[in-house]
């Protein structure tokens, strides 16, 4: 299945009408177009999709924000990553084993590859699952293989 595919699929459900990504990161972040040609961040360490500029000229303004770039490039958990688990395969990213929303440490062991299209399922069905949960709600996670 292809990613565009893969984003409706697991995150449809937030309104993304996924036409092109434009750009990714190491850990599997997205930037998304959909086809209203606002821009969406999808990721998965925090556990969303969301739209971050509803234009061209917004998503231009973005990606010169300082603070956007920083969040974005994650340089120390990225060179982190490269340094313990090695170059990345194609079609994989760095993901967080437990994303931070629940918990999860930025870096170290919480840090391992998988495929991107598995990533981004994940993230969608777990974001789906915790969605109206009050934030600091107790949860339990079962994992069903």
């Amino acid at each position: 299945m292809d990613i565009l595919h893969e984003i409706k699929d697991a995150w449809g459900w937030v309104g993304i009408d996924p036409q092109e990504i434009v750009v990714e990161n190491e850990f599997g972040n997205l930037i998304v177009k959909d086809s209203k040609n606002r821009f969406w961040r999808l990721c998965p360490e925090d556990v969303y999709c969301e739209v971050v500029a509803e234009s061209i000229e917004e998503y231009n303004t973005l990606i010169k924000d300082e603070e956007f770039l920083e969040d974005w490039f994650m340089s120390a958990m990225v060179e982190h990553a490269k340094n313990t688990l090695g170059k990345l395969e194609p079609g994989y990213k760095y993901y967080m084993v437990i994303p931070g929303v629940l918990g999860g440490e930025y870096g170290g062991s919480n840090v391992k590859t998988a495929p991107l299209h598995e990533i981004i399922r994940f993230s969608g069905d777990l974001g789906r699952q915790i969605k109206d949960l009050p934030d600091d709600e107790q949860i339990e996670i079962k994992w069903v293989p």
